[in-house]
């Protein structure tokens, strides 16, 4: 039996899929965070080696009875990973390496390295009538990247925006979300400073106070210092708060579900601003790579028709429908309207069934 192989490794987690040359799914994993900038090679090693690991031992055949596996060394007829943090020739080479002693695979055509946005693109070979695709990623991170198709239905990388990591960039992304909250805090308070009254309540900024331990909105200006002050590497502190035992980043990434409740569930207006400003950059960084009023190929060559092209969102925010409309209706203030959109629920999944259906043909 030939098996193929396509991981998605992210800021969050690790997902492997399995499937036969049919398409059909064996066998599933997860392993921990794998963005290749952020961590140790080690560590991003050992996050993959889990996924698979895990997928293979859970593999079953379709008609839901166990499979017998090929030899390590003819496991997998062929891998795909699309991988964030890889934005670079340079560092696909030094995660091929890696990922070639691990699983086996000689570096070559069987072992396919790309950043994690080249999975969302899968769709597109779908939509015959449909000669672009922009990808959108917003989870822990973001990142977009456009792309068109060969006859043969190759996928070719035209251009990208972001992806600059955290402190760079990332908008629409987890931490935009949380560094959001914290400036439109800070915003309020320098209003408050001139003495102007502010128009709305807010749930949100009582929830991200008493998170950091604040006790009152007076004294909202303290949070300065809790973002800014370092990580805590000594954890045996039972008087040390969670929030200063995580690195900065995290520490305003983790304020996400706080802002998407207040936002959906409260309908606040303060966490609805917020949400509004970080899906106007994720919209920005697509419609950079589209062909908007006043441009044509001539100024923009490798610039996407958005009424030919096909929007393909992934990512843990862009998942949720509500975050999706906003960044949606910034994308049409900007003029940007797609011919049709997809959320890629599964980019692991879709990625292994168009790595087998690639093989075959």
């Amino acid at each position: 039996m030939s098996l193929f192989l396509c991981v998605d490794c992210g800021g969050s987690k690790t997902s492997a899929v399995i499937c036969d040359a049919n398409g059909n799914i064996l066998g599933r994993g997860l392993g921990g965070p794998s963005n290749f900038s952020y961590i140790p090679l080690t560590a991003f090693t050992e996050a993959v080696r889990v996924a698979v690991s895990t997928a293979l031992d859970s593999c079953v055949s379709p008609s839901n009875t166990p499979i017998t596996l090929p030899p390590p060394n003819e496991l997998f007829a062929a891998a795909w990973f699309g991988i964030a943090g890889v934005d670079s020739p340079a560092v696909a080479q030094n995660a091929s390496s890696a990922l070639s002693v691990l699983l086996g695979i000689p570096i070559g055509p069987r072992l396919i390295i790309a950043n994690d946005t080249h999975l969302l693109a899968a769709p597109l070979r779908h939509h015959p009538d449909v000669s672009y695709a922009i990808t959108a990623i917003a989870g822990t991170g973001s990142c977009v990247v456009s792309f068109t198709k060969k006859p043969s239905g190759e996928l070719v990388e035209l251009a990208r925006a972001g992806g600059w990591g955290w402190l760079l960039g990332d908008e629409g992304s987890g931490f935009h979300v949380g560094r959001e909250a914290i400036r439109q805090i800070m915003f309020d308070v320098s209003r408050a400073s001139l003495g102007i009254t502010l128009s709305q309540t807010s749930t949100l900024k009582g929830k991200i106070l008493s998170h950091f331990g604040i006790k009152n909105e007076q004294a909202a200006a303290e949070i300065l210092a809790i973002v800014h002050t370092p990580e805590i590497t000594i954890k045996n502190s039972h008087n040390t708060p969670g929030y200063l035992l995580v690195p900065k980043e995290k520490r305003l990434s983790q304020l996400t579900p706080l802002v998407f409740d207040a936002a959906f569930k409260d309908n606040d207006e303060f966490a609805l601003r917020i949400l509004g400003n970080v899906a106007g950059g994720l919209a920005d960084q697509i419609a950079q790579l589209c062909i908007g009023p006043g441009e044509d190929m001539a100024t923009k060559p490798r610039g996407v028709v958005v009424n030919q092209a096909i929007l393909c969102f992934g990512g843990s925010l862009v998942g949720i429908e509500g975050y999706r409309a906003l960044v949606l209706d910034e994308l049409r203030k900007r003029g940007c309207v797609f011919q049709c959109v997809e959320f890629v629920e599964d980019a692991a999944a879709a990625g292994a069934a168009g790595l087998a259906a690639m093989t075959a043909t």
